[in-house]
């Protein structure tokens, strides 16, 4: 795994942090391959029960890494690339927001600083977000001519409304951590120094809990955008009968009616 990106797995728990701290953990090329990577490998060990996803330094994470991208365009200008630099978001982009939006295992992110462009839209992917008091989002795509990548157009919709997001993308700027709690982006706001605590602390309650459950209810959430009510209705039976039939059901039901704690095995 490449430096950039530091991959931990401790009790069922994958932190993968991003680690380009100089550059405010701007996306390069070797970042996002090194974190696809990490998601996939998370995705698919059984071992790992919920992921965390981090930023090192002052910055979540603020999307393309520009130095390079001018390099990289200005290449494929002069016929001297190596193809289309903007098949970053088929390569890249699209498999690391599928990774995150479709493994079945909760992701948390733990947004320490600023998340902008594709970073927003990695933590716009995640299931749940804690944000420090310090920090901020930006959509930023329409301030360098360009459109939304990275999920934004599906999930930021779906967080605060297609009004919204419309203003958002058209109109980039700043959202605080208050106003990002008031939006519906935030799930929880706390104070910077307490962020790195507090994101683990909740990773790890659902690292410990019933994990078929949380992927069952990923994908009924996932379906249910896209699909009618009765739709929506025939999926939840299907998953219902699926979880109802889980070791982890009969472990919670066994423990509820001995008032015991359940210890869920992820089956």
């Amino acid at each position: 795994m490449a430096d950039t990106v530091l991959y931990d797995l401790t009790e069922g728990l994958a932190t993968i942090t991003l680690n380009r701290p100089d550059a405010m953990n701007a996306l390069n090329i070797d970042t996002k391959v090194a974190l696809r990577d990490a998601l996939l490998e998370a995705a698919e060990d059984p071992a790992v029960r919920a992921v965390l996803l981090i930023g090192s330094g002052r910055a979540f994470c603020v999307g393309q890494d520009l130095k390079e991208h001018i390099g990289l365009l200005a290449a494929d200008r002069e016929g001297s690339g190596e193809g289309s630099t903007m098949s970053t978001v088929s390569l890249h982009y699209n498999p690391i927001v599928t990774a995150i939006a479709g493994m079945p295992k909760p992701v948390v992110a733990a947004v320490n600083g600023v998340a902008a462009g594709a970073g927003a839209g990695f933590a716009f992917a995640a299931d749940y977000r804690i944000v420090a008091d310090t920090a901020s989002f930006n959509t930023s795509f329409a301030g360098v001519a360009l459109t939304a990548d990275s999920g934004v157009s599906w999930t930021l919709q779906r967080l605060i409304g297609y009004g919204r997001a419309a203003d958002l993308l058209l109109f980039p700027r700043g959202i605080d951590a208050q106003e990002a709690l008031e939006l519906g982006i935030a799930h929880r706001v706390v104070p910077a120094d307490e962020l790195a605590t507090e994101a683990a602390g909740v990773a790890r309650r659902l690292a410990e809990g019933p994990t078929a459950a949380y992927a069952a209810i990923k994908e009924s959430l996932a379906f249910a955008a896209g699909h009618t009510l009765t739709e929506a209705l025939a999926k939840e039976d299907e998953l219902q009968r699926r979880a109802g039939a889980s070791d982890d059901h009969a472990i919670a039901v066994n423990a509820f009616v001995n008032k015991q704690k359940p210890r869920f095995t992820g089956r």
